[in-house]
């Protein structure tokens, strides 16, 4: 076993680097490292390969691409993700998805296409790339 040292801390899946509470209201095109929870209104485009947070106060009237999308509140536009997206519970999405990974909780509005892509996750095996899963 090998020790590297990082010039930056590790950080967790979990921790937030931006949170845009639900009074914030950002027109424009957004791009960020690390994991952004969005729970304000966001209108035009979000581009990243880290994590985005859709809360379910969120609106976003936008095209989103990032590695994870996970969504609670409403999307209008197209989401592409390079790992997953995830459409929770709450979840509202008016546009195509495209993903490696896309899971749909029960209760959720989803009016579009899926498109199963394949993703660049080297721990992911070849059939589970090719699959779409929906939890019921």
């Amino acid at each position: 076993m090998r020790w590297r040292k990082s010039k930056e801390p590790s950080r967790s899946s979990s921790d937030l680097t931006a949170f845009i509470d639900e009074g914030s209201e950002i027109e424009g095109k957004y791009t960020f490292k690390g994991t952004v929870m969005l729970n304000g209104k966001f209108s035009g485009e979000i581009n990243s390969s880290d994590s985005l947070i859709i809360g379910e106060k969120g609106v976003v009237n936008a095209t989103v691409r990032a590695g994870v999308v996970l969504i609670n509140g409403e999307v209008i536009g197209n989401v592409f993700a390079t790992e997953r997206v995830e459409l929770r519970g709450t979840a509202r999405v008016y546009g195509d998805v495209e993903a490696p990974v896309i899971v749909v909780d029960e209760g959720v509005l989803f009016e579009g296409h899926c498109k199963n892509t394949k993703g660049r996750s080297a721990d992911v095996g070849s059939a589970d790339r090719d699959e779409l899963s929906l939890k019921r």
